[in-house]
């Protein structure tokens, strides 16, 4: 794996009135079911951070642990972006509540919801940042529960040196089959690795192949049965897993976006500007090389642009 990302190409542009007005440049890789590149563009085996993408595996690092979730809900809560919707902050607070714990043990920032509904919600309320509203609370509060099941302290629990960021990072070096080539922290304060689309392709794949009863595949499972929980009612990834039968999705910032089929085959890209516009056409691109259709991919595969409220072009894949 090559020790600095050398940037993509051109992925996805953007047309208004029939004149290209932008570019999108980025990385992409698919992968097919038995895991062989069959695509890709740009630089897919030197290091980036996935951001939320890799909470996947950092679940199953937790449930390997020791965490012990009886409801499959809060297995995808802890796996979650989500969107700070009031369903996801009563399941956030239950998850506390019952090991005795309040919001003041996250570690996460002070945040509005993540959700355009549900932060325009809490301002029209006069409300303010809270750390339960921080889109990774769901995840940091899965981190607090396993260190109490493992007998590790919950201070510094976010710190990289920590027994749980250890198990962690361990967790996501296996399922990616890669050495993490740097270590950051992630907007939420927790530790983000860095490996490549390959890697992150590969690691959503297994999840999805997974035999049943595995730690991988009850993770996949539990996204994919709630996955409302996993973003949002109207989150990309949420809406994707609804419409496609037996997807996996989950988005990380940064223009990051990792999805599998099982049976099927895998997918990871990174938008070099980290634009959102550009990610879901790109994917629908991706997705399609694998064979892999549904309406909501339709919906995804060119998104308008506005001229005087009317549309006037579009964003769309050029890979």
């Amino acid at each position: 794996m090559g020790k600095t990302y050398e940037g993509g190409v051109p992925l996805a542009e953007v047309v208004r009135s029939e004149f290209v007005e932008g570019i999108h440049r980025g990385s992409v890789v698919v992968l097919d079911a038995a895991g062989a590149t069959v695509a890709g563009a740009g630089d897919v085996t030197s290091p980036i951070f996935p951001r939320s993408a890799s909470k996947p595996m950092q679940a199953i690092g937790m449930l390997r642990a020791g965490l012990t979730l009886t409801e499959p809900a809060d297995v995808a809560l802890v796996s979650a972006s989500h969107a700070g919707e009031q369903f996801h902050l009563e399941r956030v607070a239950a998850l506390l509540h019952g090991a005795g714990l309040d919001e003041s043990a996250l570690h996460c920032p002070p945040d509005l919801p993540f959700g355009d509904d549900a932060r325009v919600a809490v301002l029209r309320a006069g409300g303010g940042p809270t750390r339960i509203q921080m889109n990774c609370s769901g995840k940091h509060s899965g981190m607090l529960l396993t260190c109490l099941a493992a007998g590790w302290p919950l201070d510094r629990y976010w710190r990289p040196e920590h027994p749980l960021q250890q198990v962690l990072r361990a967790a996501v070096e296996e399922f990616t089959g890669e050495e993490a080539a740097a270590v950051g922290v992630d907007g939420c304060g927790a530790p983000v690795l860095a490996v490549s689309l390959t890697g992150l392709a590969g690691a959503f794949r297994r999840l999805v192949e997974g035999e049943p009863g595995t730690v991988e595949r009850t993770v996949a499972d539990a996204m994919r049965a709630y996955p409302e929980l996993v973003g949002g009612t109207r989150a990309d990834d949420t809406r994707l897993m609804r419409g496609v039968p037996g997807l996996l999705a989950k988005v990380g910032a940064e223009g990051v976006f990792a999805a599998a089929v099982p049976g099927v085959g895998a997918v990871a890209l990174k938008i070099d500007d980290g634009a959102v516009r550009a990610r879901m056409p790109v994917l629908v691109s991706a997705l399609r090389r694998l064979g892999v259709d549904a309406p909501v991919l339709a919906e995804y595969a060119e998104l308008p642009q506005l001229g005087g409220g009317l549309p006037v072009g579009a964003v769309r894949a050029v890979w």
